[in-house]
């Protein structure tokens, strides 16, 4: 555990940093692809500390991120066997895996969709959307909506709320996104039943 407490360190460091926009651009293209901390934790200080430039932060982390996962895509679609696959299970995310292929072979785009808003690491739908040869412009409409929508979420959030509104988010994070997550779940349910 120690790695991932020093990995969230140096990302706070990193957002106090005069390059910090190029860096919260590659950090979220990092982490559509391999990174383990979510960009929230670079976005929500940065927009915390610069309220005025909230927007534009959220705006490079959309832009970084949709990045990110088109290469993630590709490694999916091209390097499956050979090296994707062992290192999803070497990193312990076969279950992840498991369920964003349920959710691709169920919902299709609304899962691209709704990953932007769930637990699940992005990384893992980036490269099983890749895996499963998923429609690759839908796949980048879902990425472009799903994670701008948590990204203008989190920067309007650190921006109107201020340091109370961080430490709740933080707290609540997992909550959020599995509310979200179910809200959605329900909306599809309601509407094969409808």
């Amino acid at each position: 555990m120690d790695l991932f407490l020093k990995l969230y360190q140096l990302v706070l460091k990193w957002a106090q940093h005069k390059f910090a926009s190029w860096y919260l651009f590659l950090f979220s293209a990092a982490e559509s692809i391999f990174f383990p901390i979510p960009v929230d934790a670079m976005l929500a200080p940065m927009a915390l500390s610069q309220p005025k430039k909230a927007w534009r932060f959220a705006a490079i982390a959309t832009i970084g991120s949709v990045g990110g996962a088109v290469i993630g895509y590709m490694l999916g679609s091209f390097f499956a066997d050979t090296l994707v696959m062992p290192v999803i299970e070497w990193a312990g995310y076969q279950h992840h895996f498991d369920t964003v292929v349920s959710w691709f072979s169920e919902w299709g785009f609304w899962a691209i969709l709704l990953a932007g808003f769930t637990p699940i690491p992005y990384k893992v739908f980036t490269v099983g959307a890749g895996v499963l040869n998923v429609a690759f412009l839908p796949f980048i409409l879902g990425s472009i909506i799903g994670r701008s929508g948590r990204f203008f979420l989190v920067a309007g959030l650190m921006k109107w709320g201020g340091p109370a509104m961080e430490a709740r988010l933080i707290k609540h994070i997992e909550w959020i996104g599995w509310g979200v997550l179910l809200l959605a779940v329900v909306w599809y349910l309601l509407r094969q039943l409808g």
